[in-house]
């Protein structure tokens, strides 16, 4: 089974800095390749901490406890757990390979092609012909490449909330990474914006594997291809989005996602 995953949590717990009781409770979820998972579920049940733990963006902030592993394989099909890692070199490599998309868009304050350019520098690109090129195709995997080709040298924060996150997903394309991590992308777009984001973020499924965090449950029941419910911490149910939606396993999961929940 592992051929098919591209990350594995298993038995994982998550415990915030100066708490005592965990955040997560034992998280057992696999992440397929090239497949869009989406985890939902009410606010303050985990979902976005669980994100979090993909890429070790906890890290950012002391004494934040991990247990459990959450293996990461490379395309060879060897796996390594994420939780082990120490050095701050590859906390960069692992965050090249997992990257991260935020609810609102942080476009750096340089200009478009800078913003893109910017972790190819960091992971030691240093030729003008490579970055333009990478920089390029990125824009154009990222479905902005014709809104931006000729005010490249222009400041990214000129741009609309909806060309901004695509550039930030351009951002993290560049790099080529194996997961591209979303926390509820288009919650602060207009609906022409999130149209446009969702329809990325389908394509991308092509080239990387795709975790989401979404309130929205039309937007988790079309998107998706697998979808996990969490409620206080815990994983309530995983499986094919199709199965979930129509016929779920839990009373808890049907209340949800029909509205009937609490």
């Amino acid at each position: 089974m592992k051929n098919n995953l591209v990350m594995d949590i298993r038995d994982f717990y998550f415990t915030y800095a100066g708490v005592d009781s965990p955040s997560l409770n034992g998280i057992n979820l696999p992440i397929n390749k090239h497949r869009i998972t989406a985890l939902i579920g009410p606010s303050g049940c985990g979902k976005s901490t669980l994100l979090r733990s993909m890429n070790r963006i906890h890290d950012l902030y002391p004494n934040n406890r991990y247990r459990g592993e959450i293996i990461l394989y490379n395309k060879n099909g060897f796996g390594e757990n994420i939780l082990d890692i120490k050095r701050e070199n590859d906390f960069i490599k692992l965050r090249h390979r997992v990257g991260m998309i935020f609810q609102k868009p942080t476009p750096f304050p340089m200009s478009i092609y800078d913003n893109v350019a910017y972790g190819l520098k960091l992971a030691g690109i240093k030729s003008k012909s490579e970055l333009d090129g990478r920089v390029e195709q990125a824009l154009k995997d990222s479905a902005i490449w014709e809104e931006t080709k000729d005010r490249l040298n222009s400041s990214a924060l000129g741009m609309s909330g909806g060309q901004q996150q695509r550039l930030c997903i351009a951002r993290a394309v560049a790099l080529k990474p194996e997961v591209l991590l979303f926390d509820e992308p288009t919650s602060a777009l207009d609906p022409i914006s999130t149209g446009a984001i969702e329809e990325l973020i389908a394509r991308l499924r092509e080239e990387v594997s795709v975790v989401i965090v979404t309130h929205n449950m039309q937007q988790a029941s079309r998107l998706s291809d697998y979808t996990a419910f969490m409620y206080l911490g815990n994983l309530i149910e995983y499986d094919r989005t199709d199965k979930m939606f129509l016929n779920p396993s839990e009373k808890l999961t049907e209340d949800y996602i029909t509205g009937r929940f609490g």
